[in-house]
């Protein structure tokens, strides 16, 4: 285990960041800005082994998708996207009016969103996504996602078709990205786009942002738990290996005061990888990417969690109530040993998209809010002018901006001929 000072070094020295792969990234992106659909066909056979006749998944294949489910599924899809829907529609910013200003909010024309397909399937992206756009009334949603030898998995199409996706395109990596920012001939021009990806796709975002609206600049994915010594160990180790099995790099910090409860952790993490379905995975990210950390007292525990300012925070303490409003950067928090970390991915409401890699510091996990954007309207009357008016004056007078001031000046003057 590791004391705060420790962690702290040896974590910086895990961040550094591998610039090998932009390059090859940009290349890719010329090329599918340049030769379009062509591109596209090209990337699919070289990446995903997939020789495509069209890139376009067919309306009737997304109708059909239901029917191709299990009722069960069907069901949990459903159930899902109420909950996430009612949850959207509660948050979602309406028009302001304060006197003669006034602030409106309008949807993003089109949006693209990312849905990864390379280690499993992801239904649950499309729900965490295009839910939140429908609410904001988003004209157009498209789909992308990596293409696989026997067609989409149904469970994404089905997903789509519940949520109102418009179409739905079979591409993925850096490829897609630069397809949605710059229009192919099969695949539309967007204003914005979002959802989760590799490291491919978090760098092709990164190098198209201004080009296109993004989300964020996705991390590896990452989960931090606070326990002590009344927290329930299978439970803590359950959330450990539920985040290590996403993929090989991602994180998870298990932080207590309790020295004998993080070596109970450590003395049976081993046995639960070894019974993992999804092993090989697991344990490269607990090898490389499991920090257990020991801190000093609460307020040691709060520094060394905002200073991560994790994607995920799970509190399984006696009294996890202690810590909101103390820990401000986290994408989201989730309280008790009834509110695991996985809950949040699938059906809790909020979206699942989440700042990772301490970018929680300065941005937040996607809300229906991110599809609409806003501008304020401004109309006085001669009272509320003649009010305000002066100080703006003096300030562009301060300013040396002297046709601002004439601009505002001869307004008052005007007004007093008359």
């Amino acid at each position: 285990m590791l004391s705060k000072t420790q962690f702290i070094k040896q974590f910086e020295q895990d961040r550094i960041a591998d610039e090998r792969n932009t390059e090859s990234v940009k290349n890719i992106i010329e090329d599918v800005k340049t030769n379009k659909d062509q591109a596209i066909f090209k990337y699919n056979k070289k990446f995903d082994n997939v020789d495509l006749e069209q890139i376009e998944v067919p309306q009737h294949e997304i109708k059909n998708s239901i029917n191709l489910i299990s009722h069960e599924l069907k069901s949990a899809l459903e159930t899902s996207h109420k909950y996430i829907k009612a949850f959207q529609q509660k948050i979602k910013h309406e028009n302001v009016t304060t006197g003669q200003t006034y602030q409106l909010y309008h949807p993003i024309e089109k949006v693209g969103i990312y849905v990864p397909g390379g280690k499993a399937s992801y239904p649950s992206t499309v729900l965490m996504t295009a839910t939140l756009a429908k609410v904001a009334n988003v004209k157009e949603i498209i789909v992308v996602t990596p293409p696989q030898k026997d067609g989409i998995d149904p469970a994404i199409l089905a997903a789509c078709h519940i949520t109102g996706v418009n179409r739905v395109f079979q591409v993925g990596g850096a490829q897609s990205i630069a397809a949605l920012a710059y229009g192919t001939e099969s695949i539309p021009k967007v204003d914005k786009i979002v959802g989760p990806g590799n490291q491919f796709v978090s760098l092709s975002k990164q190098l198209l942002y201004g080009v296109v609206g993004i989300d964020q600049i996705a991390g590896p994915s990452e989960i931090a738990l606070i326990a002590d010594e009344h927290s329930n160990v299978d439970y803590i180790i359950q959330d450990i290996l539920a985040q290590a099995e996403h993929d090989e790099q991602a994180r998870t910090f298990l932080l207590s005061t309790d020295q004998s409860f993080l070596s109970k952790v450590n003395q049976k993490l081993q046995q639960a990888i070894d019974l993992a379905p999804r092993k090989n995975i697991i344990e490269k990210s607990i090898k490389n990417f499991h920090y257990p950390i020991l801190t000093t007292d609460i307020n040691e525990t709060i520094e060394v969690v905002n200073y991560i300012a994790p994607e995920h925070l799970s509190i399984q303490t006696t009294e996890p109530d202690l810590y909101i409003g103390k820990i401000k950067y986290v994408g989201a928090m989730f309280l008790g040993q009834y509110s695991p970390e996985a809950i949040g991915d699938y059906a809790a409401g909020p979206s699942h998209v989440l700042p990772t890699d301490q970018t929680a510091r300065f941005s937040n996990g996607l809300t229906v809010n991110d599809f609409l954007t806003s501008h304020s309207v401004i109309h006085l009357d001669e009272h509320a002018y003649q009010e305000i008016a002066p100080s703006a004056i003096a300030l562009a007078e301060e300013e040396g901006l002297y046709q601002h001031k004439q601009s505002l000046e001869v307004r008052l003057t005007n007004n007093k001929e008359s």
